[in-house]
C-alpha cells in the first residue's frame, strides 16, 4: 500500500481534454453504457508497449493541447501521438520513446503542431479504480478515470507499480517507435453498409468520390465532416439500431458522421458504411480543417486474424455477448 501511495503524478495543467482511458468498456452496450477508451488504439498501445506496461493498462489522453505534469517518483514515461513539443525541464524529448523520469521533475506539452492526440503512458499505469471492467474516463456516465469526468489542475493520480525487473529497464530505453507524420489529407477504407441501400447512386458517388473537411464540431463521439451533401432515396431516419466504433451515419442534412469512442450505443440515422478498424487511429488524429476521402474495401481484402476479426470483437462486444 505504501508504494501505491508514494507513485504518483500530479496535474499542475490539465489542458482542454485531459482524460484517464484504457481499451474501454465492454460488454455494457446493451445496458446503454457505451465503450469509451482511447480514440487511437495504435499510439495507445505503442505507448504501454514502450515503458513496459501490459497492453490494457491506463493512460492519458491529451486533446490539442498537452498538459503540465509534475512527478512525483522516479518512472518511466513515453509519449506517442500528435506532436505537442515535449519537453522534460524544458529539454525536449522524443515521441515513440520511453524516458527516464525523477522524482520532482515535470513535463511540459503545448499545442499539437501535427494530430490532435497524445497519449502519455507511465511505467505502472495510471491506478484509478476499474469500473465495469476498466479504467476509461466515460464523461457523459461519470464513470471511470478519475472521479467520472475530465482532469483538473491540481489533481494527483496514483500509478501502478512497474511490470518490469530493474534489469529490463534498459532494453526499454533503447526501444524506439517511428512517429506518425499525420498529413492534413487522409484516406480512410470503408466497407459498405449496413443501410448504404437507403442512398441513391449519386449519394453513393459523391460519398467515395468527394473530398470531405473535419468540423471544428468533431469531439470524442463523433468526427463531423462538412462537404458534398450526400442524397438519400427518403431521407435517413431510421428505425434506432446498433451502432459500433466507426459507423458512418448520414445527417438529415445529408452529411457524414463517424462515430467514435464515445458513440452512443444505438442511432437513428442510416449508417451508409463503416470505418476498417486499421484506418480509426487516422481518424482520430485528424484536426479541424484536415480532408478526408472514404475508399471503398470489402472484408475478403482484410488478412482474417487482424481486420476482419477486429471488426467482429467489436460488433459482438457492442452487443454485450
Amino acid at each position: 500500500m505504501e508504494d501505491r501511495i508514494c507513485r504518483r503524478m500530479m496535474i499542475l495543467r490539465a489542458g482542454p481534454m485531459l482524460t484517464v482511458q484504457d481499451r474501454g468498456r465492454t460488454g455494457y452496450m446493451k445496458y446503454g453504457i457505451g465503450e469509451s477508451g482511447v480514440m487511437d488504439h495504435k499510439s495507445y498501445a505503442e505507448a504501454n508497449r514502450l515503458v513496459g506496461n501490459k497492453d490494457n493498462e491506463a493512460v492519458l489522453e491529451a486533446t490539442l493541447m498537452g498538459p503540465k505534469i509534475q512527478f512525483e517518483s522516479d518512472c518511466l514515461i513515453a509519449v506517442t501521438g500528435a506532436d505537442m513539443d515535449a519537453s522534460i525541464e524544458s529539454a525536449p524529448i522524443e515521441r515513440g520513446k520511453a524516458i527516464k523520469v525523477y522524482a520532482g521533475q515535470t513535463l511540459m506539452m503545448g499545442f499539437a503542431k501535427k494530430g490532435c492526440r497524445a497519449y502519455i503512458a507511465v511505467s505502472g499505469g495510471i491506478d484509478v479504480p476499474v469500473v465495469m471492467g476498466s479504467r476509461s474516463t466515460n464523461i457523459k456516465c461519470h464513470i471511470g478515470g478519475y472521479e467520472g469526468r475530465a482532469l483538473k489542475d491540481g489533481d494527483k493520480l496514483p500509478l501502478g507499480k512497474e511490470n518490469f525487473a530493474a534489469g529490463e529497464e534498459g532494453k526499454l530505453l533503447a526501444q524506439h517507435e517511428v512517429p506518425e507524420d499525420y498529413p492534413e489529407e487522409i484516406q480512410v477504407r470503408v466497407i459498405m453498409g449496413p443501410q448504404d441501400s437507403r442512398f441513391t447512386g449519386n449519394g453513393i458517388v459523391s460519398f467515395l468520390t468527394e473530398t470531405y473537411t473535419v468540423s471544428p464540431q468533431s469531439d470524442r463521439m463523433g468526427i463531423r465532416l462538412d462537404g458534398q451533401k450526400i442524397e438519400s432515396e427518403n431521407g435517413t431516419d431510421i428505425i434506432s439500431d446498433g451502432i459500433v466504433f466507426g459507423s458512418i451515419q448520414i445527417t438529415s442534412d445529408g452529411n457524414p458522421i463517424v462515430l467514435m469512442a464515445d458513440h452512443q450505443t444505438t442511432g437513428g440515422y442510416a449508417k451508409i458504411a463503416t470505418v476498417v478498424y486499421e484506418d480509426l487511429h487516422l481518424l482520430a488524429q485528424a484536426r479541424p480543417g484536415c480532408k478526408v476521402k472514404f475508399i471503398r474495401t470489402d472484408i475478403k481484402s482484410f488478412d482474417s486474424s487482424r481486420g476482419l476479426w477486429n471488426r467482429l470483437a467489436h460488433l459482438f462486444r457492442g452487443k454485450g455477448a
